[in-house]
C-alpha cells in the first residue's frame, strides 16, 4: 500500500527531478520508488558471522533482565 513520503532534497536535484520526470512521462514518486528498487535488488547481502547467528534471538522468550538485577547476581559471586 503506497504510503506518503517527505523528503528534503537540493534544489537543483528538484529542478533535474521535474525535468527528468516530465521528458519520461514518470512522476518523481514513480521514479524514486523504482531507484529504491533497484538499490534493494543490487545491495550486497552480508553473511552473518555462526557466532552471530548463533545469539540471533536469544533473548527473544525472556527480556534482559533488569541491570540492578544484573549488578547484584555479579556482586554475589566469589571470584577468589
Amino acid at each position: 500500500m503506497p504510503k506518503k513520503l517527505t523528503l528534503n532534497i537540493d534544489e537543483e536535484l528538484i529542478t533535474f527531478a521535474h525535468y527528468y520526470s516530465q521528458k519520461n512521462s514518470l512522476s518523481i514518486s514513480k521514479l524514486f520508488e523504482q531507484y529504491l528498487i533497484r538499490l534493494q535488488n543490487t545491495a550486497p547481502t552480508y553473511e552473518l558471522h555462526s557466532k552471530t547467528k548463533s545469539l540471533y534471538g536469544v533473548f527473544e522468550d525472556s527480556p534482559l533482565p533488569d541491570k540492578k538485577i544484573l549488578r547484584e547476581t555479579f556482586f554475589e559471586k566469589d571470584f577468589s
